[in-house]
């Protein structure tokens, strides 16, 4: 059989979908596969939940033949954020499929290629956005050298390809700098170079920030906006004005202990009621609990987890590792109070006449774009818990 744009069409609406889907839900990382996928509380654009705090008032013990307890009501906040447009794209010249067309293994590969590397970027963006704050901040500039050449304070949610714009330190793009393709990534230095004209520390100075090309402010609420203290605004409410709002946070660790471990596990199960389910930390966290576990004399039992991870265990709960969790950072964490908010799954975008693939407007190539409509809400953030300041190992 021929090979042409409808059998490419069907393909990827057919094949490629389900298979995409799944592993974007479920194998990104440990703690995306932990969380519940649901539209529940998706009104229109936007998600709205009662977040409960507190107790009902209607309790008491009376004498025999004494007044009642008067009935009170729950205590309620509702919660509201935008539902946030996740996009991916891949993009097939029409000599390729030319090319292709009377080879349909050929064809095949083409597509696989396509779609994986569709997959993988799709996968490190997502999985970066649930450690974020929603800004999509990425790095912030420490100074600018020869060829373009900037040094950062953190390199770990970057890669080669990515196309990036820099922002003054209060948010405005910088239009001199704006959508340049990182070419090059030192993570030893913490230093990338960039595509375009030359830039100058004048053009963009120390503390300038990183973000995806047009993803500022449009990202998915993730753990860093629960737990910076910094950000006021969590889900439309103020945590300066609702104080039970506000998880266990323990800042300057240093070196890491049992103790301050099992302090912030109780700290977030006497505020939440139930014991944290999942331990995330950076990788040099993980090497410091494996050692202070091995001096302790504890054996360092592994867990399977959701997805096929697999982690260490303390005191019963899995401990996980995150390329993207901040370094010298632990988060303890309650997995049921976490919910991917979505109006859909991830699907096509299909034109008017219900085609995936559309011919760019001027150019021989057509491009595919994958989307989800979603936002990341925590319940409880007052029954999580985070330990910063560990001295990695």
């Amino acid at each position: 059989m021929a090979v042409n744009l409808t059998n490419a069409d069907d393909a990827l609406k057919s094949y490629y979908l389900d298979a995409v889907s799944e592993q974007l839900n479920e194998n990104v990382n440990p703690f995306l596969s932990l969380i519940k996928k649901t539209s529940d509380s998706v009104w229109g654009k936007e998600v709205k939940q009662l977040a409960v705090h507190g107790i009902n008032g209607g309790i008491g013990a009376g004498t025999e033949d004494g007044n009642l307890p008067t009935a009170r009501g729950n205590h309620y906040v509702q919660f509201t954020s935008a539902l946030k447009n996740l996009y991916g794209t891949i993009e097939i010249s029409d000599k390729a499929i030319k090319a292709t067309e009377n080879n349909s293994g050929a064809f095949v590969s083409l597509l696989n290629s396509e779609m994986d590397g569709l997959l993988k970027a799709s996968a490190f963006n997502f999985g970066r956005m649930l450690f974020g704050d929603g800004t999509g901040k990425l790095a912030t500039v420490v100074s600018v050298e020869e060829d373009n050449i900037l040094v950062l304070n953190n390199v770990s949610g970057l890669m080669e390809g990515m196309v990036v714009d820099f922002r003054t330190s209060q948010g405005t793009l910088i239009s001199a700098a704006s959508e340049r393709e990182i070419v090059l990534l030192d993570r030893e230095s913490c230093a990338v170079q960039i595509s375009g004209t030359a830039i100058t520390s004048s053009t963009v100075p120390a503390g300038s920030i990183i973000t995806v090309h047009g993803s500022y402010n449009n990202e998915i609420t993730g753990l860093s906006a629960i737990f910076d203290a910094d950000i006021d605004n969590l889900y439309g409410v103020s945590k300066s004005e609702n104080i039970w709002l506000m998880p266990y946070v323990r800042e300057n660790v240093g070196r890491l202990s049992e103790s301050a471990i099992q302090t912030a596990i109780d700290a977030a199960e006497e505020a939440g009621g139930a014991s944290p389910d999942v331990i995330i930390t950076s990788f040099g966290v993980r090497r410091a609990l494996i050692s202070l576990l091995s001096e302790n004399k504890r054996s360092v039992d592994t867990m399977e987890l959701a997805g096929g991870f697999k982690g260490i265990s303390f005191n019963g709960i899995p401990v996980v590792v995150d390329r993207f969790c901040p370094k010298n950072t632990m988060y303890i964490l309650n997995s049921k109070d976490f919910a991917l908010h979505q109006l859909c799954d991830w699907q096509w975008l299909t034109g008017d006449d219900g085609k995936v693939l559309r011919q760019v407007p001027g150019k021989p190539v057509y491009t595919a774009t994958l989307v989800k409509y979603a936002e990341l809400m925590c319940a409880r953030p007052y029954a999580q818990a985070a330990l910063t300041g560990i001295i990695e190992a």
